[in-house]
């Protein structure tokens, strides 16, 4: 991509009416240049209404990203939940590609107290079926598993880079908010750095050019993420977070995930830009 683009976790809450196309449009007249679809309650969007939504997206120069529906683990002990599990991916990614969006985020599975290296064999056995699925239909939309807030859940940055190593078709969503919580808060400027060393190195630059980030303020128990909290309300030291992305040249999409979303998508924007 040729810069980093900014904007909010579903439709800005100052925007007329509640659906993704007025999204956009408010996306826009606020000065940012992203959103990502929302389908965390299920995928209700239909094929038509997406194109729509490309068509205006491509108008307004906003890029699109996709969230699929939170009840997804890849690991459940019950075949017909992963089976679920794929179904909330694949309707996430078709209709997701259909309205322009580049990936389509997830949070993939749990341990439920398994050894992490048996899960990851069974989430990388599902994600490679899923990619091989979406190829045959043309689609080339990139899956986005996101770095988790709990230690309960699958998601290290290190498992998604190893995953994405693995997998081609697949690349980490950064959800630097989670990582923070994850560790129970004291992440600073130099593990941002390193984390974004980390995933050169293994990836290669594309992976800094062509990025996912998520960011909101966070609070967290001893166990991990609790809520998503305003940038003001939070430790998080996202202004740390941006400037190294602004010293690596990171480009890509930037998603506000905050409960007040374009207000400090707004303040993430300006900020990086001042810098």
């Amino acid at each position: 991509m040729k810069k980093l683009y900014f904007g909010t976790a579903g439709v800005p809450i100052s925007a007329k009416r509640d659906d993704s196309k007025e999204g956009v449009r408010r996306i826009s007249e606020l000065g940012l240049d992203a959103m990502e679809l929302e389908f965390v309650q299920g995928v209700r969007l239909s094929l038509e209404g997406a194109e729509a939504i490309d068509e205006l997206r491509k108008k307004l120069d906003v890029k699109l990203t996709a969230h699929g529906p939170y009840y997804i683990n890849l690991n459940a002990v019950e075949p017909h939940k992963v089976i679920a599990s794929r179904n909330h991916i694949l309707s996430a990614a078709r209709v997701g590609w259909r309205a322009g969006a580049v990936g389509v985020v997830f949070h993939a599975a749990f341990y439920l107290k398994q050894p992490a290296d048996k899960v990851y064999r069974r989430v990388k056995k599902e994600l490679k079926g899923l990619v091989k699925s979406l190829r045959a239909e043309d689609n080339e939309i990139l899956l986005r598993p996101e770095t988790t807030g709990k230690g309960s859940q699958f998601g290290t940055l290190q498992e998604l880079i190893k995953m994405s190593e693995d997998v081609p078709g697949v690349m980490p969503c950064l959800d630097f908010s989670h990582m923070h919580a994850r560790q129970n808060g004291g992440l600073g400027f130099e593990d941002f750095k390193t984390m974004l060393s980390d995933l050169e190195a293994a990836l290669g630059r594309t992976s800094l050019d062509n990025i996912h980030i998520h960011l909101s303020g966070i609070e967290y128990t001893e166990k991990g993420e609790r809520r998503h909290t305003t940038l003001e309300d939070s430790d998080f030291l996202y202004e740390d977070v941006l400037k190294a992305l602004k010293e690596f040249d990171v480009k890509g999409i930037v998603i506000c995930e905050s409960p007040i979303l374009e207000d400090d998508a707004i303040v993430l924007k300006e900020f990086y830009e001042g810098l």
